[in-house]
């Protein structure tokens, strides 16, 4: 069986949820409009290894198009809002994009992840995920949805490659 840590060395590849992930799944409404709170420490964590040269794609169910923009500049390759069907957005971007399975991390946190997950060679949760994705996470990060999980996952697998802290870190 292969262990957490090794799974990272393959990495080339992240895929992020946004609700329960990059958020805590809070929705606020402010004058009718759905307003989310994204972690600044999930955000340099992106931008990062979207400078070290990772892919970092977005599928989420739910609509924003602030939080589309804001993961664009963050150096996301895609984002795809409004996914119902995760798994045939995963298969369009490993055609596209000429993605390997093997290569790639989801961090998903509730039902609408898991077929996606069951697929990647790492699939990782926020510590605060539904039991069933928790159920089949390689791995559970000890910090919740919103909370700087992006983080913990995308600062492991770099510093797993020795990509972590590098010159690029101090260039904005």
């Amino acid at each position: 069986m292969i262990s957490f840590k090794e799974r990272l060395n393959d990495i080339t590849t992240f895929i992020f949820d946004v609700d329960g992930v990059l958020t805590d799944g809070s929705v606020s409404l402010f004058k009718g409009e759905v307003v989310r709170t994204l972690n600044s420490r999930d955000g340099y964590a992106l931008q990062y290894a979207a400078k070290m040269g990772y892919s970092i794609f977005i599928i989420s169910g739910g609509s924003s198009t602030e939080v589309e923009n804001r993961l664009l500049k963050l150096g996301a390759t895609e984002v795809f809002m409004g996914s119902i069907n995760k798994v045939e957005i995963y298969n369009k971007l490993k055609s596209k994009y000429n993605i390997n399975d093997v290569n790639v991390a989801y961090m998903g946190d509730d039902i609408p992840d898991y077929n996606v997950m069951k697929m990647v060679r790492l699939s990782a949760c926020p510590q605060d995920a539904a039991v069933e994705i928790k159920h089949i996470s390689h791995y559970q990060s000890p910090f919740m949805g919103g909370r700087h999980c992006v983080r913990d996952l995308v600062e492991q697998v770099l510093r797993v490659q020795g990509k972590w802290f590098s010159e690029k870190a101090f260039e904005w």
